[in-house]
């Protein structure tokens, strides 16, 4: 099984806004990954459902995680904490999860994270490179 990190903006868009990106919930939800989180990047997830920008309510965003994530995904402890390896250390959560996992790779449109390109022999890529790799 392919597990993967998403990160937080492609996760939102994938399940916000429909296109190219709604094909990485059809991914998760078909089985062919298993997005994967640690407490951190799971509550940065759902403190950015709630921006006003996005206009949801506490009812719908519940349903979102209830319905559209919790089911099919997996959460792990964080072992080791990852620090200041990426020049945005609000980001390094992400590679806290990824040694945990023991992902495959990480989804992302972060530019910081993006730079790396792989952190310990684990890619770092866009959602579109993944969906051209993984394509069925």
């Amino acid at each position: 099984m392919i597990r993967v990190i998403l990160d937080t903006n492609v996760l939102v868009s994938a399940l916000l806004f429909s296109g190219e990106l709604g094909r990485i919930v059809e991914g998760w939800k078909s089985g062919a990954f298993v997005p994967v989180f640690s407490r951190e990047t799971f509550d940065e997830f759902r403190r950015v459902l709630s921006y006003p920008k996005f206009s949801l309510t506490v009812q719908e965003i519940a349903a979102l995680i209830e319905d559209e994530v919790l089911p099919f995904c997996e959460v792990v402890e964080i072992g080791e904490e990852i620090l200041n390896v990426c020049r945005d250390p609000a980001d390094d959560p992400f590679l806290s999860c990824t040694m945990a996992a023991s992902a495959d790779c990480i989804i992302s449109g972060d530019k910081d994270l993006l730079a790396l390109g792989s952190f310990r022999n684990i890619s770092i890529v866009t959602a579109a490179a993944f969906l051209r790799k993984n394509r069925k």
